[in-house]
């Protein structure tokens, strides 16, 4: 159910960028109780004059390594577990693939249920 679109400069390895997914689908099952091959992860890789950040907003110091994430998810998840989430995500990619978690940056979208359609033509969550 979670769509999940990450944003990057330019010029990382596919295996970082595939870190980023498994470690965000991974915090997403532990937190979100997210089902086994419920993945969908499209990564954005952006010239360095199209990826415009506050280096320093909230006082958090960002480099030219911020991650993006915004996951679209239902509207079904309390604070808990979106704090949850937010900590496991940050967690799991310092871990691998050594991401600062000043760097990482999430954005929820929440929509209902009846909102998705994973193929057939068929609103499968209605």
């Amino acid at each position: 159910m979670p769509l999940t679109r990450i944003s990057m400069r330019k010029g990382k390895f596919a295996s970082y960028r595939s870190a980023i997914a498994q470690g965000a689908y991974e915090a997403m099952r532990e937190t979100f109780d997210v089902p086994e091959e419920d993945l969908f992860v499209i990564v954005h890789e952006l010239e360095p004059e199209n990826l415009v950040i506050g280096r320093n907003y909230l006082d958090i110091e960002r480099s030219d390594d911020l991650v993006i994430l915004q996951i679209t998810c239902n509207d079904n998840r309390t604070v808990e577990q979106k704090k949850a989430l937010y900590a496991a995500v940050a967690r799991r990619l310092q871990e691998d693939p050594g991401i600062r978690s000043e760097d990482i940056f999430i954005n929820l979208l929440e929509t209902q249920r009846e909102n998705w359609s994973f193929g057939n033509g068929i609103a499968q969550y209605a």
